[in-house]
């Protein structure tokens, strides 16, 4: 007779699951946060080759990381048939090592060397080589650091970086301030 009894299995990621599946890539603040305002969060984002790859990816950060509060997969795939999947993490004094150890974990699933993995953080366009000291060098390790470093751009500079046309403005005279003024603009 069948011992029908339900019993609890555990499906993660085991050893090479991922392997040749994962971009030895690092992209860092590339994406803006979608819990959280960019000087508080961290995004880290991977490349991965297929849909079903970069959900077992997603939900090995989602349950083996406290510091992880988000992961999710892009909606669909890219060009190349790629997915890219998105890690938030509090931007705080233990980022540093809080990314590290993700991807020393990491490296058990895809069977990589971090020694191998390319770092690039958005706001600086650099690229390095990972190490503890590179993210170090570029990632802001608190809102107020983030804040020093990046500050908060205008609309002009936001625009003249995007290369869109910055629109003329009226000279700031005494007349054009009284019609703001009236106006209730000022």
């Amino acid at each position: 007779m069948l011992n029908n009894q339900h019993s609890n299995i555990n499906e993660g990621l085991e050893l090479g699951d991922l392997k040749r599946l994962v971009h030895p890539e690092l992209h860092i603040d590339e994406f803006k946060s979608k819990i959280g305002d960019d000087k508080d969060m961290v995004v880290l984002s991977f490349k991965v080759a297929g849909k079903e790859p970069a959900g077992d990816l997603v939900n090995f950060l989602e349950k083996g990381y406290d510091c992880v509060i988000d992961a999710d997969t892009s909606t669909g795939e890219m060009d190349d048939g790629d997915y890219l999947v998105f890690v938030e993490i509090t931007r705080d004094k233990n980022v540093h090592k809080n990314i590290e150890t993700i991807m020393s974990d990491m490296m058990n699933v895809t069977e990589q060397k971090l020694s191998d993995w390319r770092v690039r953080y958005a706001k600086d366009n650099k690229e390095t080589y990972f190490s503890i000291e590179s993210l170090e060098e570029l990632i802001p390790s608190s809102p107020e650091e983030y804040e020093a470093k990046f500050g908060s751009q205008d609309l002009d500079e936001m625009r003249s970086a995007a290369g869109l046309p910055i629109p003329a403005r009226a000279p700031n005279t005494e007349y054009i301030r009284s019609l703001k003024a009236a106006a209730g603009i000022l």
